[in-house]
């Protein structure tokens, strides 16, 4: 019987920094400071030299992070915020959560990213921000969101959920805009073992309303100065991370080479493959092909023991919680990308037999 491969191997991972993380972890068990631990700062100043921005603060989830972002840029109802059609509920959610008004872009169709060049006719006098989405493991165009806010005078959020490790110019994903926010979910480049995430910004008092908001919008104890959340990030999942980020280097050239040979080993074979811009990289936080005929290439591995996935099967304007922010036809090469794209098994683990046998299966299934 041919054995089943996992989609992300954090089994290995664990594997390999087993006596790490239960240092880690045992430390907090012994101290007992389960929520705001020195951990929480260590892993902060460990993240913020990481990706060159001034400040880092982590809180309970990447969603939070969007949520909390927005809260600290007094985001009011009937607000917009321009962002991508293609990408996971939570990038809209917390619009929609703030009373804000998410409005739609379409993708450019070979990255999946964000198309800068529709940005600006989106603009009206209610736009707030503009939220780019870092899809795949690559940054969206960065220099020209951001040339168009300024211009317009906008907040720039980048939802670097799957991104963290990417860099764009020569500088890491998060620091690249007002805020970057990112995801420590298990499955993402460098995640916890449960929720967690950061935002990241050089801008004092944007980082100051950042960590007030995340505890209940207090200054100091039971000095609440603005309305809050309960957004920490606990303890024992900094430990998880800090631990995580001793090789979290090598996993990210590791998933370079990897994303790498896929391209090499596929190009020309008659499947349309995600395009990388040569400015930046990407850290296949999935590695994403485009099929058609897509349930019968996804059976066709499926038993071969090879499992796939679809990141995402609905664009957000098709999906009945925010179908009224945007017009059916807005978003054509979203609603393409959602009928074509499957992503295939990647994690830093992946070896290079097991990734031969995932090209092998996926030729045979689409020639």
């Amino acid at each position: 019987m041919t054995a089943k491969l996992d989609f992300i191997d954090l089994k290995s991972q664990y594997a390999a920094l087993k006596e790490r993380i239960a240092v880690r972890m045992q430390a907090v068990l012994d101290h007992g400071q389960y929520i705001m631990g020195p951990e929480v700062k260590e892993l902060e100043e460990q993240l913020a030299a990481f990706t060159g921005a001034k400040h880092c603060i982590t809180v309970a989830s990447g969603t939070e992070a969007l949520l909390i972002a927005l809260m600290a840029l007094d985001l009011q109802p009937g607000d917009e915020v321009i962002t991508t059609a293609f990408t996971f509920a939570a990038t809209a959610e917390m619009i929609v959560l703030r009373g804000g008004v998410p409005v739609f872009v379409d993708i450019e169709p070979d990255t999946c990213n964000i198309d800068a060049r529709l940005i600006e006719a989106k603009i009206t006098p209610r736009t707030r921000a503009i939220m780019p989405v870092s899809l795949y493991g690559q940054c969206a165009d960065m220099e020209a969101v951001n040339a168009i806010a300024a211009r317009h005078g906008l907040a720039v959020i980048e939802d670097a959920a799957q991104s963290f490790g990417a860099t764009y110019q020569g500088a890491r994903s998060g620091n690249l805009s007002t805020f970057g926010c990112t995801s420590f979910f298990p499955s993402k480049p460098l995640g916890c073992y449960g929720d967690g995430g950061a935002i990241f910004t050089s801008d004092d008092a944007l980082a100051q309303a950042c960590r007030e908001i995340r505890v209940h919008g207090q200054s100091a104890r039971y000095t609440h100065t603005r309305v809050g959340v309960g957004g920490r990030m606990d303890t024992l999942q900094c430990a998880v991370v800090l631990a995580k980020l001793e090789r979290f280097d090598w996993e990210l050239q590791r998933r370079r080479e990897i994303g790498a040979r896929y391209q090499l080993l596929l190009e020309g074979r008659g499947i349309d493959l995600l395009a990388v811009r040569p400015d930046r990289d990407c850290v296949w936080a999935q590695y994403t092909v485009f099929v058609d005929e897509r349930a019968k290439v996804q059976a066709a591995l499926q038993a071969q023991g090879i499992p796939t996935a679809v990141h995402y099967p609905k664009p957000l304007h098709r999906q009945p919680a925010y179908a009224a922010y945007c017009c059916a036809e807005c978003c054509p090469e979203s609603e393409r990308a959602a009928q074509r794209v499957m992503s295939l098994p990647m994690s830093a683990d992946l070896s290079e037999a097991d990734q031969l046998r995932v090209v092998q299966a996926l030729l045979d299934a689409t020639q």
